[in-house]
């Protein structure tokens, strides 16, 4: 065996979970290949919405056809779809897989590989909880910018959400630990990192640490060689004033801010176990706006919950106007079995759940393209990607609020530029690089 390929579904989590995939991977001594050529195909799962389960079956069944044909070729499975009561089963039970393991352990990986050329026989192995792994190798996708998990878990019990029980309780990193494979990532040329975790604004609480979240952003802020501070995902109810002040505190903390909303009915949200109402998150978002310079404010709905009547929705719709959200993942309810929700009544008809969700997202379109015109003549600092994934001869990057520039110009992946806005599109905003800064 000497090639793998890994597809990956879901969030940033599971991003940053197959890099380390891929670390250790590599570090046997195998090398990346494509789909249709390496010797082991890895399937990393998301469970949070139906979609993602369909999209990974059908991948499952192209890689079982390719199995038929290529005996040898080696099928694995991991990931959060891959935790749940049950689902090994049924995986094992319908697809020729060799190798399945959860959330909880992907140091196993090794030795589950090892297990299955030796013996010839599908390895499984779903840990129900485990300590976070620290130290496994990782092939990073990027030199410039890096995902960093600080925390896994999620204590919150969101009655639509089956993240608790596909990733365990909160559980947070050391801090020290975070600090060092920040500062290892700096020294290699590293200028952005991201920090994930289910909730990080709970980082540290629930392992009695005496660092909090703000705490951690400004320990991370005098890092040498760090430029930008991301994180992600935040959840209102912990979102602090400390926060605030940790974010104005040093211009190195990114003023994008994703704040999940899910529903603007108070109705709904108790519902869904959200713990606030709609009148503290609005009163959240105008503090935030009011206290940092620029921000940027993204959020999460979800169209179409158990009992959501019209007067519900128009609730919603009243929080999109208000805030004037510069992005919004928008999504139809998906229910998931083993969450509260999944056994609810009051299901609203599909044909009203697609009128409303066209509804939100063409108004949705119209605020960020309003948004996206206000950045018209401006000159931003953008930290260069590299090529655009859909014109090779375009660069791409983010400004520090994160707003997608795509422009013209030479410059390399990992240089920071001024790139003059010449036209603003609800997507992304488009220019060309005005001034070279070398950092």
């Amino acid at each position: 065996m000497d090639t793998f390929y890994i597809q990956t579904f879901g969030c940033q989590m599971n991003e940053n979970d197959s890099e380390k995939i891929a670390g250790m991977l590599m570090e046997l001594g195998l090398s990346e290949s494509n789909y249709t050529s390496a010797d082991l195909v890895l399937f990393n799962t998301c469970s949070i919405r139906g979609n993602a389960d369909e999209k990974f079956f059908g991948h499952l069944g192209a890689a079982k056809a390719r199995k038929a044909k290529e005996p040898d070729m080696l099928i694995a499975v991991c990931g959060c779809f891959a935790q749940q009561d049950g689902a090994a089963e049924e995986i094992m039970s319908k697809y020729p897989v060799d190798i399945i393991f959860g959330t909880h352990n992907l140091s196993s990986l090794e030795e589950l590989l090892t297990k299955r050329i030796e013996t010839g026989k599908t390895q499984r192995e779903i840990l129900e909880d485990s300590d976070i792994e620290e130290g496994l190798p990782i092939k990073r996708s990027y030199a410039h910018k890096a995902f960093v998990t600080i925390m896994n878990g999620c204590d919150n019990y969101c009655s639509y959400c089956i993240v608790p029980f596909a990733r365990g309780r909160e559980k947070s990193r050391e801090a020290a630990n975070i600090i060092t494979e920040i500062k290892d990532l700096a020294a290699n040329g590293c200028k952005e990192v991201m920090l994930l975790g289910q909730n990080v604004n709970s980082y540290g609480i629930k392992s009695n640490f005496i660092e909090r979240f703000s705490d951690l952003l400004l320990d991370v802020a005098v890092v040498k060689g760090i430029e930008r501070i991301r994180f992600m995902t935040s959840h209102p109810k912990d979102f602090g004033v400390d926060i605030i002040e940790a974010i104005n505190a040093s211009n190195k903390i990114c003023n994008s801010i994703h704040l999940p909303l899910q529903s603007g009915s108070s109705k709904i949200l108790a519902s869904m176990n959200r713990v606030y109402s709609k009148e503290w998150y609005l009163d959240l978002a105008a503090n935030i706006r009011e206290s940092i310079k620029g921000v940027s404010i993204t959020t999460d709905i979800i169209v179409g919950f158990p009992g959501e009547e019209d007067w519900d929705f128009e609730q919603t719709m009243e929080v999109m106007d208000k805030c004037k959200f510069e992005g919004a993942f928008t999504f139809i309810f998906s229910p998931r079995k083993g969450t509260k929700a999944y056994n609810l009544d009051n299901v609203v008809p599909e044909h009203v759940i697609k009128e409303r969700f066209n509804y939100l997202v063409a108004f949705q379109n119209n605020i960020m393209a309003q948004d996206s015109e206000r950045y018209v003549g401006t000159s931003q600092e953008i930290l260069v990607d590299g090529p655009s994934t859909k014109n090779m001869n375009i660069l791409s990057g983010r400004t520090m609020s994160n707003k997608l520039v795509n422009f013209t110009g030479q410059a390399q992946a990992g240089e920071t530029v001024f790139v003059k806005i010449t036209e603003g599109k609800p997507s992304h905003l488009f220019g060309h690089i005005e001034e070279r800064k070398w950092v």
